[in-house]
This record gives structure tokens, C-alpha cells and sequence, in this order.
């Protein structure tokens, strides 16, 4: 009886909203009438058993679910969008005789897509629909993909069958990706909605462990390192311990640091984050970057020893530290501390992400606090010197196509007695002819050397002279104290 009256109050309230649209319709001005209409249907809708009725009438009629993946999951982007993306263009192209090309951004393949907002797929002979959506005009709302399917088949596709489209999606971007090169944007650039913090490249160095320049048994130590982390993900997850591995790569200018990053790169397939810590404000903005650093990447911080002053901060203190913190903000100013880099690499927020490498540069390694190389931040310490005799092998062979040579064991001699960085060294067997002349650049490497040896003799001539000078005049000074 209850249900019978409130179904009469509602079927009464709706025909006194009918009445008074109509009669609006007749006395009103045409923009009084459009507002007080809004006004009319907006209220209409808060009837709690309206909307009740009209989603029972939806669900009757139509027995399908619909659901939604939006390009971007709060302030960050949804990596099921990305994946699904991926897969619905790959399924496109296999079906449809309708296509559109394009080159993307991130992909290093031509993409073949359906010009078509609407594609049909069968999994386990139960037929879906993908449907993208695009940004309204002049909104803020990002695009998305509509998933719609049967409801007797909810839990074979909200189970197996999205696995099987992020799975398939994700192994497709992997076969297509292009790596990049990030390089993070300064604060006061970032959006406050889907924020820019880092912007990127095409990364199309050819470097590569085959080419670079250095002892072969150190180069198979790196590269089985390499491989043995890449397939570790189960080893750290039983050892409970943060899927990431850290190497520092010291050594003199010229050594060859920027090409082993580019090599660990192509070797592994994965993108490089190269962190400019002088342009980071404070350690908040460098967890923010981290946040937003992808999975398998290459994060890098080129001669951490001159980026920021973070060699003795734990060590400051007096008086001096006490008026540092008095001054004026300048915002140009980092305020990265060396806890921050400490927290960024090893802690809380280091498990942010999985399989990430860190790469700390040096031209000085002594110059670096403990804590910052220790082993379990920098696990692997890897010392790139000056040429040795099997490093200048290797680069004869690249830049000459020379495997022996009468010059070679003269070479190796001078290599011995004589410190050239490789990148010297290869400057020196660059062919300056478009015609190869192997004598030639050996001959002119040869030179070289033996210019730096006599450089080296008088640098350590000139040293010893006023080493013996000062002895002499330290000597004269305590004579004429005594007397």
C-alpha cells in the first residue's frame, strides 16, 4: 500500500513538473525559460527513486557492462591506458581494412591503427568491444577507453582476459619501445595537472660493450652483472630487499664514464634518467622526480662531486652552519641534502620502483662521502683509467679495422710508459682522409705519445726542481732563525 502511494507521489510531482515546463514555455522570457528548465530538471534528479528506476530500466534493456580506463589516474598518467592503447592498435591492424599511420613518439615502428573509435575482439569465443572516447573540446577531461561486454561473462573478463590485454599490450611496447632520454624540467615549469617533470629524446647513441674501449675481463665482469640483476626479480624479492642496483664509475676525464652509461643502456633495453641535481630545489622535488621515473630505467648523475656541495655536509656545523640557515632563500639554490640523495637511491623511497640501475659519475672519487659509495648504494665501483694496450686494441680494430701491425708492440710500450686517456687515443686514429690510412694514424698516435712522455718528463723535472727549492729556502729561513 505504501509502495502504491509513493509510486502516486512521484507520478503526481513529475506530471506538476511537466505542468509547469509547458507553462513556462508560454509566459516566460526564452532565457528565463532555459534557466528556470535547468533549474526544474536538475531538481527532478534528486529523487533518490527516480534514479533507482531509470538504472533498473537501464539494466533491463541493456544487459551489458561498460567499463572505463582514463588516460590519466589522478595528477599521473594510468599505465593501463598505455598498455590497452597498445593492444587495441595491434588487434586494429590484424582486422580492420580501414588504417591510419603514424609515427610515436616512444616507438621506433611505424603504428598502423583502425580509423575507427570502435573495435570488436573475441577472447574465448566471448565477443567485447573497445571504444575510445576522446577529450571533450575545451575540457579538462582526459581521453578513455570503454570496455563493453555481456554480463554473463563478468568474470572471465574482469579476470583472465584484462590480464591477457595488459600482458599483451605491455610485451608489445616493449618489442616497439624506442629508448629515450629524460632529463628533468626546473620546478617552476611543472603543471599543476599532469605534471611535466621530465622532458625527453630519442636515445640513439650505438654504443656498445662490443665497442667500448677497456679490459675485456673487466667488460665480462660489467656484462655478467648486468645480466645477473636483469633476472634477479625473484632473488631480491626473497631477499626482501628493493629490486635496484647501483655502480659508480670513477676515473680522470676522457675515460669513458658517458659511454658505458650509453652501453648499459642499449645492453638492457632501458630508458636513462639524467638528473640535473643543480636545477632540483629541495629533497621533496627529488622524490617527486624519482616518483615519476619509469620501471627498468637508468637513473644518472653525471660528477655528483661538482652537482651539489653534499662531499662534507654531515661534517659542517659551528657557527658558520647556524648563519648558512639565516639567509635569504635563494630559489635558485638546491636545497638537496646529502640525506636526500641518501633516502633517493637507498631508501624508503628507492622501492618507489623496481628494476632500476643508479649510475653515480666522478672525476674524484676521494672527494665523495663514504656513505654515499658504500656497498648497498654503490654496489659495484667500477674504475675507468687511462688506455691500456688491450683497450687501444680494441679501438684499432673499430677505427681502423687493424687486428696486427708492425707499429702495435711500439704502441704498447709507450701505452706502458705513458698515461692517454682512449678518448685521446681514438682521436688520434680518427682517419682524417675519407681513404683509410692505418700507418698513417698509428704513426700519428705514436707522436703522440711521445709528445706526452716528454711533457710528462719536464712536468715531473719542473716538480722535483721546486720540491729541492723549497727544501733549500726552508733550510735558509731556519739558519737565520738560530743565528
Amino acid at each position: 500500500m505504501m509502495i502504491g502511494e509513493s509510486w502516486a507521489q512521484i507520478g503526481s510531482t513529475i506530471a506538476g513538473l511537466m505542468f509547469t515546463l509547458a507553462t513556462l514555455q508560454q509566459f516566460f522570457p526564452h532565457q528565463l525559460r532555459l534557466s528556470l528548465q535547468q533549474f526544474v530538471l536538475a531538481s527532478l534528479q534528486q529523487f533518490s527513486l527516480v534514479q533507482k528506476l531509470c538504472d533498473k530500466l537501464v539494466n533491463l534493456f541493456s544487459p551489458y557492462i561498460h567499463i572505463t580506463f582514463p588516460e590519466y589516474s589522478g595528477y599521473w598518467s594510468n599505465q593501463a591506458f598505455d598498455a590497452i592503447e597498445t593492444y587495441v592498435g595491434a588487434l586494429s591492424t590484424t582486422k580492420a581494412s580501414l588504417l591510419k599511420g603514424s609515427l610515436v613518439q616512444n616507438s621506433k615502428a611505424l603504428v598502423l591503427t583502425r580509423d575507427d573509435r570502435k573495435v570488436c575482439d573475441e577472447f574465448n569465443a566471448v565477443q567485447v568491444w573497445w571504444v575510445l572516447e576522446p577529450s571533450p573540446t575545451n575540457s579538462s577531461e582526459d581521453k578513455y577507453f570503454q570496455l563493453i561486454f555481456h554480463r554473463q561473462h563478468r568474470d572471465l573478463i574482469t579476470g583472465s582476459y584484462l590480464d591477457h590485454v595488459l600482458e599483451q599490450g605491455k610485451a608489445i611496447q616493449a618489442k616497439n619501445k624506442q629508448r629515450r632520454l629524460y632529463t628533468n624540467n626546473p620546478s617552476e615549469n611543472w603543471s599543476s595537472y599532469k605534471k611535466n617533470l621530465w622532458s625527453d629524446i630519442a636515445f640513439e647513441s650505438p654504443a656498445t660493450f662490443q665497442t667500448i674501449a677497456m679490459d675485456p675481463n673487466k667488460k665480462e665482469e660489467i656484462i655478467n652483472d648486468l645480466v645477473s640483476f636483469s633476472k634477479g626479480k625473484e632473488y631480491y624479492m626473497k631477499l626482501g630487499k628493493p629490486w635496484k642496483r647501483g655502480y659508480l664509475l670513477y676515473g680522470p676525464p676522457g675515460t669513458g664514464k658517458s659511454t658505458m652509461i650509453a652501453a648499459m643502456a642499449n645492453f638492457l633495453n632501458y630508458d636513462i634518467y639524467d638528473l640535473e641535481l643543480t636545477t632540483v630545489k629541495n629533497n621533496t622535488e627529488l622524490r617527486k622526480l624519482l616518483t615519476e621515473t619509469s620501471s627498468k630505467s637508468i637513473i644518472v648523475i653525471e660528477d655528483i662531486d661538482c652537482s651539489l656541495d653534499v662531499t662534507g655536509e654531515r661534517k659542517k656545523g659551528g657557527p658558520k652552519s647556524n648563519e648558512k640557515e639565516t639567509e635569504p632563500e635563494n630559489e635558485k639554490t638546491s636545497k638537496v641534502t646529502l640525506s636526500g640523495i641518501l633516502n633517493f637511491i637507498d631508501g624508503t623511497w628507492s622501492a618507489c620502483g623496481t628494476g632500476r640501475i643508479f649510475v653515480f659519475t666522478t672525476n674524484h672519487i676521494h672527494k665523495l662521502d663514504p656513505a654515499l659509495i658504500r656497498r648497498g648504494r654503490m654496489d659495484m665501483h667500477i674504475e675507468l683509467s687511462y688506455c691500456s694496450f688491450e683497450a687501444f686494441k680494441i679501438l684499432a680494430k673499430n677505427y681502423l679495422d687493424v687486428d696486427s701491425h708492425d707499429l702495435l708492440e711500439k704502441i704498447g710500450i709507450l701505452l706502458k710508459e705513458t698515461e692517454m686517456t682512449p678518448a685521446d687515443v681514438a682521436e688520434n686514429l680518427m682517419p682524417k682522409r675519407e681513404k683509410k690510412d692505418p700507418d698513417a694514424c698509428l704513426n700519428s698516435l705514436i707522436q703522440a705519445l711521445e709528445d706526452a712522455k716528454e711533457k710528462a718528463k719536464l712536468k715531473a723535472e719542473k716538480e722535483k726542481n721546486i720540491k729541492i727549492n723549497k727544501g733549500k729556502n726552508m733550510k735558509f729561513y731556519a739558519k737565520r732563525l738560530l743565528f
